[in-house]
Formats: C-alpha cells, sequence, structure tokens
C-alpha cells in the first residue's frame, strides 16, 4: 500500500490518492508537485526536438518540419502585426484532425466574419496538404511545447479561443492559456481506457485536461472515462467529421476521366492503401477484373509507391495522369497518382476497401460510407468508433487475409439485396451521426459574447 502511495506522490497527485493494491482513495489536504512526470515530459520534448534535428538530413518529414519551424516568431509577427481584428486559434496535429476541425471552422468564418482564424499544425502531413487552406487566414507550425514558446506565442497571437481538435494535449500552451484566462475547447475528444490519463501515475495528464474550459467528447465511453477521474466540464458532441462528409457528398466533384473508366461498370474503390493492402487486395483483383473495375488512391503518392503498385498488379493497370478518357475504359485498375481527389472518388465506388488497418491504423472510412458503400479493411480499426460502429450494424467487415477478404466479399456481392441493404443502414447511420458542429458551435457563440 505506501510503495503505491509513494508511486503517485512522485508521479503527481491531485487532493485524493490512490492504492490500486487496496482499491481505496486515500485523502491528501495538499497538491503534491509533479515533479517527475514533468521533467519527463521536458525532456521527451528535448529528445524530440534534438532527434528532429539529427534526422533532418536523411528524412523529408523531419526536414519539414525543421524547415517550417525555422524563425517561427519573426515570421508569425510579421503576419499579425497589421492585423487589428480578434482571433481565434484552431490546432490540429495532423491532416486527420483537421478534417475534424474543418467544419467547425467554416461554421465558425460564416457565422463570425469580424475574427481571423489561426490554424496551426504539429505535423508536415497536415501542413504541407493545407498550408493554402482559404478558410484559414494564417497557417503555421505549432512551435514546440515549452514554457518560453508558449509565451511567445501568445503574446503575438493574443486569441479571443483556442480550439484543440481530438488527441493535442500540449502542458505549457494549456497552462499559459489557463493563465490568461482564455477560454479553451477540446472538440471531437476521444479517450480509451489504456490512456495515461487513467493510470494511477497519470496525475499530471489529469491536470492537463483540468485546464480546459470544455471537453467535446466523440462518444458516451469517452465522457464516462472522463467522468471517474472527476474530469465535469464535458459532454459528448459527437464527432464533427460526420458533418464535414456529408457537405463533401452535397457538393462531390465530377471527375470525367474516372467517369470514363467506371463506363458504367461496378467499381471497388481502393483508399488510403499501403503495401501490405496490395498484398491482400491483389487475389480479389485478379479474380474480379474482367468484371469490377478498381481505383486505387495509396497513402503515399511518391513514386516508389505508385511504382510499387504498378508492379505489384501487372498489366491491366494505369495511372490516373497517364490515362486519358478515350481510351482509359479499356484498363481495369486505375491508379491514383496525385492527392486530393480521394473523397469525390468514392461517389463512383460500389465497394470500398480503406487501407492502414494491417498497420497502424485504419485511415477515413467516413468518406466512403456516407456513400453508402459496402466497407472492407484490416485487423487493425479498434481504435475508431465508427469503424466499431459500421462493424457492429453489418456494413463494414474486417478480415485477417486475402482468403478473408475474397470471402466477406463474395457474400456481399453473391447476396442478393445485402449490398442495397447495407447502403440504406450506412447512409442512415452517418445521418444520424451528424450535429456535432451546431453543438459545438453554440458554445463557442456563447463564449466569446461573454468574453466581450
Amino acid at each position: 500500500m505506501y510503495k503505491d502511495v509513494l508511486q503517485q506522490v512522485v508521479w503527481g497527485n491531485s487532493k485524493n490518492l490512490y492504492s490500486p493494491s487496496t482499491n481505496l482513495y486515500i485523502c491528501s489536504h495538499n497538491q503534491t508537485t509533479p515533479y517527475l512526470p514533468k521533467l519527463l515530459y521536458d525532456i521527451g520534448l528535448k529528445a524530440y526536438e534534438t532527434g528532429m534535428a539529427l534526422a533532418a538530413p536523411f528524412n523529408q518529414k523531419a526536414k519539414l518540419m525543421r524547415q517550417g519551424r525555422e524563425r517561427q516568431f519573426d515570421k508569425l509577427r510579421e503576419a499579425l502585426q497589421i492585423n487589428k481584428e480578434p482571433l481565434v486559434w484552431f490546432h490540429c496535429a495532423s491532416l486527420g484532425e483537421f478534417e475534424q476541425g474543418r467544419p467547425v471552422m467554416e461554421a465558425f468564418r460564416e457565422a463570425s466574419p469580424k475574427y481571423k482564424i489561426l490554424l496551426t499544425f504539429f505535423s508536415p502531413s497536415g501542413y504541407e496538404v493545407r498550408k493554402n487552406y482559404p478558410g484559414a487566414n494564417y497557417i503555421f507550425y505549432l512551435p514546440l511545447d515549452s514554457a518560453s514558446n508558449a509565451r511567445q506565442f501568445l503574446d503575438i497571437v493574443q486569441p479571443k479561443l483556442a480550439v484543440f481538435v481530438k488527441y493535442e494535449f500540449w502542458h505549457y500552451y494549456l497552462l499559459e492559456l489557463q493563465q490568461r484566462q482564455i477560454p479553451i475547447l477540446s472538440i471531437s475528444a476521444i479517450f480509451r481506457q489504456e490512456q495515461v490519463f487513467f493510470k494511477p501515475y497519470g496525475a499530471f495528464y489529469r491536470n492537463i485536461l483540468q485546464r480546459f474550459t470544455h471537453i467535446y467528447t466523440q462518444n458516451k465511453s469517452s465522457l464516462e472515462l472522463l467522468q471517474r477521474i472527476n474530469i465535469s466540464h464535458a459532454s459528448i458532441a459527437g464527432d464533427t467529421r460526420f458533418d464535414r462528409v456529408l457537405q463533401t457528398a452535397a457538393s462531390v466533384k465530377t471527375i470525367p476521366k474516372v467517369e470514363a473508366f467506371a463506363a458504367g461498370q461496378l467499381v471497388f474503390m481502393v483508399g488510403s492503401s499501403w503495401p501490405v493492402d496490395i498484398d491482400v487486395l491483389l487475389p480479389l483483383i485478379q479474380k474480379y477484373s474482367a468484371s469490377i473495375k478498381f481505383i486505387i488512391a495509396p497513402h503515399e503518392v511518391n513514386a516508389a509507391s505508385i511504382n510499387t503498385v504498378m508492379k505489384t498488379v501487372g498489366a491491366g493497370a494505369i495511372r490516373f495522369s497517364e490515362a486519358s478518357e478515350a481510351s482509359v475504359a479499356r484498363y481495369g485498375v486505375l491508379v491514383i497518382d496525385n492527392i486530393g481527389m480521394l473523397s469525390s472518388l468514392y461517389s463512383y465506388g460500389t465497394y470500398a476497401y480503406i487501407g492502414g488497418a494491417f498497420g497502424k491504423g485504419l485511415h477515413n472510412t467516413l468518406e466512403a460510407a456516407v456513400f453508402g458503400l459496402p466497407l472492407f479493411f484490416g485487423p487493425s480499426y479498434g481504435k475508431f468508433q465508427e469503424a466499431k460502429d459500421l462493424v457492429e450494424l453489418g456494413c463494414a467487415f474486417p478480415v485477417n487475409s486475402s482468403e478473408e477478404l475474397l470471402k466477406a466479399f463474395e457474400e456481399v456481392h453473391e447476396t442478393p439485396g445485402l449490398r442495397q441493404s447495407i447502403t440504406i443502414k450506412e447512409k442512415t447511420y452517418v445521418q444520424e451521426q451528424a450535429g456535432a458542429t451546431t453543438r459545438i458551435m453554440a458554445d463557442i457563440t456563447r463564449l466569446l459574447n461573454e468574453a466581450r
């Protein structure tokens, strides 16, 4: 018992110490400063910064991150020195988080045109793709988290409100925002039991969560986890990506070359694929390419990635950039070698395979689900609530191998009426989950009005 309590003191605590061995909370009248976790946090960030510098000559992502943060504060001052309007700050880690924050940014811009929007990214996979996004007035990398960086950043930016999307929990930025009494929102947040916030030694990180003005969770289980650690300033808003994909589906782009390729046939869409996904898909492609058209959009569109796909698929495939409307229908596989088309490509699909779930995790399923496509993907999808929901509804089918994929596909493809039933259920599900943006915007408007 005493060992458990000592561990909590070392790792930091609030007013209650928890002893796992006895399942008891032990009252303490003084808040313990989490010295070791904060030290480890600082060391970890410094190690990350050093590692990024060392990797930059050899790694393109590290190089972009380092280049993007050079003279960062000078660039911010130059950009903002003539701004006289109030500003709201949105922060996203990467591209996926951007898509979750985008509906709120666009709704805010429409509702509050007098405010400027600053958008920051942590990762180049977000910044490099969206650095020219017209929905924000200023777009930058976020300087790495430190006390001095947070102070300098906020001295320059002076936001009226800060909105962090999904997983972003930076100790110094949130502390500085709180001390300046600037409202802070976390939107589309999702939590899991195994995260450090919910560990006996996680008080330092629980304190970070306490700094938010409000946390909007995607689902009930996330809210219940927060309530168990006495986070009361939270509520369920849902996932803003549902609003985004409905917006996208309503304004989908026509792609003449893809229409010519499909030529009225069934189309199997492959989105955000990695080499392992193509290996799993290959037997299905070989078996059905005579009767079903395949469109493959790799997650990475560099020359090496595209060449790997072309080599694996073999004859009968053509790159989008090399295809012509007049001749593309002769091919069975169309390989997309650009970015920005995927959400519109799904509108041409009959079925969809979503990549990533044989690796670190599943990519965006909602872009396909909004069109009612039966979905197939690998086994690593447990972190994604919408994927779990779609599996439970019988609209999505996780597989572990090429054999399982063929079996699942053939059941859907050959069972009369099943595909149509899936489409109805899937579209209904997406419609029912919409509305998170409206709920969040109501509070943003209230907070800004109170701050005047």
